[in-house]
């Protein structure tokens, strides 16, 4: 084993820690710390920690507060914990167990068996530590493959419609503060940063199904026909065969959001959107949200069959249920993150 590998041993008991050092400083850095506060302040601070060897009682914070400590920094699934106990406190032990601790070392101390028991945990973490980088440069090529695609569809669209490219950059960034404000304020809408990240994404695709209308309805200076109106909506289920005719988006993991997201976002809370008449919270949260961007992005811009309305009308126009009925707690969290607009 190479030397810059580290155990730290922790231990108010100073033989203890000198037993200890005797037995792994051949093949270890040992850095040492008399009480549980050290320890923490260790942990924090370096970085090639590879085992810790852990008292558990202790005077002021104890093993357990180390433990406690660790599962905060996320430090625990990292570098395996032995803990080092004469006491036989069944509901201590298992306590550190739950916390994440990997074995017990009893004392006194049995030198060939503590080494080899050590060893191999320290082997096993390696491995998986090693397997673990690996699995997360995957992701991160795919991520990074999921917005190449995303990107050349919206570019592909921006051809064929002189709008697309500034509105989708918009409804990216407008997608990205209301669902992270309906998600911090409404705990049954709830999602982690990293799937709303996944959901900016894939607002991108929500109108990719217009590269399918004629450009005489695309690009028409003024109101659409009844019928050229139902061509128009039909942009939700073209956008949907689009994807479902490109194998690499449907093997990632944004393609449940864009798929939901394209046939969705004209849905409307009260049931009389498109295409398939879904209300209230049969429609997804990220749907839903993407639909209130959409239509103030739509409202507040320049478009070929009008003017740009301004942001206090375009509000107005929403609240006052002129494009379609919305969450009420969608329009909360949106009237809250008007100034950052």
């Amino acid at each position: 084993m190479k030397k810059e590998k580290t155990i730290l041993i922790v231990d108010d008991i100073e033989i203890n820690r000198v037993f200890l050092d005797e037995i792994f400083h051949k093949e270890y850095t040992i850095v040492e710390a008399s009480n549980g506060a050290e320890a923490i302040e260790i942990i924090n601070n370096r970085e090639n920690i590879t085992a810790v060897l852990l008292d558990l009682i202790m005077p002021g914070l104890n093993g357990i507060d180390v433990l406690k400590a660790m599962n905060e920094n996320g430090k625990i699934s990292k570098i395996p914990v032995f803990l080092i106990t004469a006491a036989d406190s069944e509901e201590m032990l298992l306590e550190g167990y739950n916390l994440g601790a990997i074995d017990i070392i009893t004392k006194p101390f049995t030198t060939q068996f503590l080494k080899c028991r050590v060893n191999n945990v320290i082997e096993l973490y390696e491995h998986r530590n090693d397997l673990q980088s690996i699995i997360d440069e995957q992701v991160r090529k795919i991520n990074e493959m999921n917005q190449s695609i995303v990107q050349t569809l919206a570019t592909v669209l921006e051809f064929r419609d002189c709008e697309s490219g500034e509105h989708v950059k918009r409804i990216c960034g407008l997608t990205r503060i209301l669902m992270t404000e309906v998600s911090d304020t409404y705990p049954e809408y709830r999602l982690p940063k990293e799937e709303i990240e996944k959901v900016v994404t894939s607002s991108s695709l929500h109108d990719i199904g217009k590269i399918s209308v004629p450009d005489s309805i695309l690009n028409k200076p003024g109101k659409l026909t009844q019928e050229e109106f139902e061509i128009m909506k039909q942009h939700t289920v073209k956008g949907c065969e689009i994807l479902e005719n490109m194998p690499d988006l449907m093997n990632n993991e944004i393609y449940n959001y864009s798929y939901d997201i394209c046939r969705h976002h004209h849905e409307r809370w009260n049931g009389k959107g498109y295409p398939d008449g879904l209300k209230g919270d049969e429609i997804s949260i990220w749907a839903q949200v993407v639909s209130v961007v959409d239509v103030y992005d739509a409202l507040i811009s320049e478009r070929v069959y009008k003017k740009a309305f301004s942001k206090e009308v375009a509000v107005d126009m929403i609240y006052n249920g002129e494009c379609g009925a919305f969450n009420p707690k969608v329009l909360s969290s949106f009237k809250k993150i008007l100034d950052k607009l």
